[in-house]
């Protein structure tokens, strides 16, 4: 979920006026929607000429990937691969509440709700907000079980459609529809860690848990006192 900046002749594009372009559209394609936005407006909201737009974005499509990928990163930047320690379940638990607070902004929410509005440019806008979020996300996701997987942490033969299912699970919390009438119920720190918990919770036990570090590494510490009195 990058930036969607074309390598274009002239000036290297400024990072900070880049930012402030997407900002400005993301306000606007929440407000507008797709259609009703334009780069005239973009740049009269952003306060910078048009040419300046194009010197960071080819066309509408990539201000709008950019403007969701902004969205995804203000929420969950690194935080779904890095950073993250500890059991299989205190990672995957940090991964998904970090997913499922992204689900839950408005700001991720209106982005939805304008692009099933638009009827006209529902498809590509659809695939533009896959690729600039759910896309990237399941990549990481992916590389983080990739590595649980190397290290015997889970059993994860298939990363990539474990990372999709794993990411199924928040997709399709309730709280989401639950967030559409009471967002305070559904934003709240308790409900989006007894829902991650049991979600992981699952998880795990569908990919081995801790019967899988056990068999790369030997016996739990409980079996070999078992072991230890039988031959006593």
């Amino acid at each position: 979920m990058t930036e969607h900046r074309q390598g274009r002749r002239g000036r290297p594009p400024n990072q900070a006026l880049g930012q402030t372009i997407v900002g400005a559209a993301s306000e606007l394609f929440v407000e507008l929607g797709f259609q009703a936005t334009t780069l005239d407006k973009v740049a009269q909201r952003a306060k910078v000429s048009k040419l300046s737009i194009y010197r960071h974005f080819e066309n509408k499509e990539a201000l709008f990937a950019a403007a969701v990928a902004a969205h995804c990163h203000q929420f969950a930047p690194l935080a779904l691969v890095e950073g993250v320690e500890g059991s299989a379940e205190d990672q995957l638990m940090a991964v998904g509440a970090s997913l499922l607070h992204t689900l839950l902004s408005p700001d991720v929410r209106s982005v939805e709700a304008m692009i099933m509005a638009d009827k006209t440019n529902q498809k590509s806008l659809s695939k533009l907000f896959y690729e600039a979020g759910a896309a990237h996300v399941i990549g990481q996701i992916e590389a983080l079980l990739r590595q649980m997987h190397a290290k015997a942490i889970l059993n994860v033969p298939d990363p990539h459609q474990s990372a999709r299912l794993f990411a199924a699970l928040f997709k399709g919390s309730d709280l989401l529809t639950i967030a559409r009438f009471d967002e305070a119920r559904a934003e709240g720190d308790d409900e989006i860690e007894s829902y991650c918990r049991s979600a992981v919770a699952m998880f795990i036990a569908a990919h081995g848990g801790n019967d899988h570090a056990r068999g790369q590494h030997g016996r739990s510490h409980e079996e070999r006192m078992v072991i230890d009195l039988d031959r006593t």
